[in-house]
């Protein structure tokens, strides 16, 4: 892989508020190899002058569900798996072009997306995933209508088939969870997505219900422990994120309906949320006219109501935020849009924070992504203009980044 050696950059290096000036940074084998305010010789790097705009490092979207081809999950199951990859393919590719150099698919991902991508058949960004969800029965992630009948039976001890969709699998007692979890890890889960209350896409369970047992999540929990990694939890109400942080998961998905004491119970144990404002504004503006089934309009709209004031409260407690989209179908051109959403209650400073350094931390990749530091991999971003005074260069679907590079190669450079 060739070298590449930027010049005169100021750098944001994913945490710090004050960027030097006048840097140099080169990259070889896909890597950060040195940051430095000295001249570096690389003659045979490829030269791009920054011309003291903004290096910053790759951004991160930590809740992305890359085969949700529509906003109607029976429509996603219905039109099979070519449709979906399609979706896959077009959604991971406008990521990229928006400057998120990772994402973690915690729903519905799988290896051979990730080696598609790392073989280089699709255009995307580094891609981590959760695998199959797991949910109860009449859970989250049981897409069943009320009518229906039960069609398999559920994962046991005893080798029986188990009921599951293109996004999760449904487990139901500490065996099952157990085995489920250790299904997803063995095809390369990166973490463990557990369905934690009731959402809004399902069309049977209330949005404000608990789910899961003690036992179950801490089993699972313990599991990817032993496995060096983590569990994720969907939670929209304060008691299902309280009793989830509780138990042991480490990263909390959505927190939309969080009040201020269990957002300080959060930042006291050091837990992560990762807030998806694009997809309820989305599906609350848009969700109509895309089919969106009405059991699930109406969570969507009660939802809305309480989403910019619970970030409020997370901000308040100092809860380590991540930045999240999780968007479905057409209204993944959103993406960028979280920005605007975010500002109304955090500064630039703390979005460029939630997009790149602290999912990293959450993720277990702190110094690998995130960051702009030799050993990192080199996924790095030229922004025209300042970030940290107008968070809206980021906000413009890639208008305003002069540079993209992913892993070392440069995937858009309008430099000379």
């Amino acid at each position: 892989m060739n070298q590449l050696l930027f010049k005169n950059a100021r750098i944001f290096d994913g945490a710090q508020a004050d960027c030097a000036e006048g840097m140099f940074v080169r990259v070889a084998d896909g890597l950060i190899q040195e940051v430095s305010a000295q001249p570096i010789s690389a003659p045979q790097a490829q030269l791009i002058d920054v011309g003291g705009r903004t290096l910053m490092p790759g951004m991160i979207d930590a809740h992305v569900h890359a085969f949700a081809s529509d906003v109607a999950v029976q429509k996603i199951e219905a039109l099979g798996e070519a449709y979906r990859t399609a979706h896959a393919a077009r959604m991971l590719s406008h990521a990229l072009a928006c400057g998120f150099t990772t994402v973690r698919d915690v729903g519905g991902g799988n290896y051979s997306l990730y080696r598609a991508l790392a073989d280089g058949l699709l255009v995307g960004p580094r891609y981590l995933y959760a695998g199959k969800i797991l949910s109860m029965t009449g859970g989250h992630g049981d897409m069943r209508q009320v009518e229906e009948r039960p069609r398999y039976q559920a994962i046991c001890g005893c080798g029986d088939t188990p009921l599951f969709n293109s996004f999760a699998v449904i487990a139901d007692g500490v065996d099952a969870c157990l085995r489920a979890a250790r299904e997803e890890l063995r095809q390369g889960a990166h973490c463990i997505k557990i369905m934690g209350s009731g959402g809004v896409a399902s069309p049977t369970d209330p949005i404000w219900m608990n789910q899961y047992r003690e036992d179950e999540i801490r089993a699972v929990v313990n599991e990817c422990t032993e496995r060096r990694t983590y569990v994720s939890s969907h939670c929209h109400p304060a008691s299902a994120v309280r009793r989830s942080v509780e138990f042991g998961v480490r990263s909390i998905e959505h927190g939309t309906l969080i009040d201020d004491d269990t957002a300080r119970f959060v930042a006291e144990r050091g837990a992560y949320i990762v807030p998806t404002m694009a997809i309820i504004f989305a599906l609350v503006e848009l969700g109509r006219q895309l089919g969106f089934p009405a059991q699930s309009q109406e969570k969507a709209d009660f939802a809305f109501k309480q989403a910019i004031s619970g970030m409020d409260s997370m901000r308040r407690a100092g809860v380590k935020v991540c930045f999240g989209t999780d968007l479905l179908g057409s209204t993944y051109s959103h993406q960028c849009r979280e920005f605007t959403l975010r500002n109304q209650v955090f500064t630039p400073l703390e979005l460029l924070r939630q997009a790149t350094s602290v999912p990293a931390e959450m993720m277990m990749m702190d110094g690998q992504i995130g960051c702009v530091a030799p050993g990192a991999h080199a996924d790095l971003l030229v922004v025209e203009g300042d970030p940290l005074q107008d968070i809206s260069l980021l906000a413009d679907s890639g208008r305003h980044l002069r540079t993209i590079v992913r892993g070392g190669a440069v995937v858009k450079n309008e430099l000379h």
